[in-house]
């Protein structure tokens, strides 16, 4: 049965991910308190990327630190990210940590959950407090991301000769039974369209992009636009902001804002 409490409808406002960054993490037992510019910037945000411990790639923070730090900086919610485990669980435990702060998991069809798994994703909508809401399609182990950085491994596929693969279908069934999120993971660009339109036609009310500008997806500005037109979100993943390349990233992500619009 579909929940009525969604992750973005009524919740996400700019479309654009605000990171936290390393340089944010308080020392143990620390109490974090914002300056006024910081506090000002955040408040009210909401970041659908969030990584943190436990984790297999390595992580400046855990997931429960982050909510509660999220929670003193003012945001109004997080998801959950993680490439290879569910986070519903999660979610659940963080909302504990940091009560009044919205929190959501989810799930990246990957390998280790059995790739475009319908039942991994069944299962994830069900676990305890329904705060499972995104479906990741693969990230890391993509067809794209693997063949794309040419990569000698194993690969999760979405589509075979231009065609979603039944199992991506039923997916998505699964994701508009249940209200859930449908992220397209790293697939390449006209995949993720494919899985766009498919996922209106069944109709799937919360759509988005994951980081369409990075090297993993390399959406053109007339495939974001078609993407947006389909009526999905476009993520775009800041990461480390205080890189030496980071303005100029943000610069390029506000560019293709005006382009598509807001």
């Amino acid at each position: 049965m579909a929940r009525p409490l969604s992750v973005l409808r009524g919740w996400v406002t700019l479309g654009i991910v605000l990171c936290l960054g390393a340089g944010a993490v308080p020392a143990a037992g620390q109490t974090t308190e914002p300056a006024s510019d910081a506090a000002r910037a955040l408040a009210g945000a909401i970041d659908i990327h969030v990584h943190g411990d436990p984790d297999g790639f390595a992580r400046s923070i855990d997931v429960l630190e982050v909510a509660k730090l999220s929670r003193a900086r003012g945001l109004r919610g997080i998801v959950l990210k993680n490439h290879y485990d569910a986070t519903a669980g999660l979610a659940f435990l963080a909302r504990k940590a940091a009560p009044g702060l919205e929190i959501f998991g989810g799930i990246a069809l990957n390998r280790p959950v059995g790739g475009i798994n319908p039942v991994a994703v069944q299962h994830m909508a069900e676990v305890v407090g329904s705060w499972g809401r995104v479906v990741w399609m693969p990230t890391f182990d993509a067809e794209n991301h693997v063949r794309s950085q040419n990569e000698d491994r194993p690969f999760v596929p979405v589509s075979r000769n231009g065609v979603l693969l039944p199992e991506v279908i039923e997916v998505i069934g699964l994701i508009a039974e249940h209200g859930l999120v449908l992220a397209t993971g790293h697939s390449a660009p006209e995949e993720s369209l494919l899985m766009l339109r498919e996922a209106r036609r069944q109709g799937v009310q919360q759509m988005v992009v994951t980081h369409p500008m990075h090297r993993y997806v390399g959406m053109d500005l007339a495939q974001m636009k078609a993407a947006a037109r389909e009526g999905a979100f476009l993520e775009f993943a800041g990461s480390n902001v205080t890189e030496p390349d980071g303005p100029a990233r943000l610069d390029s992500f506000a560019e293709v804002i005006r382009e598509v619009g807001p």
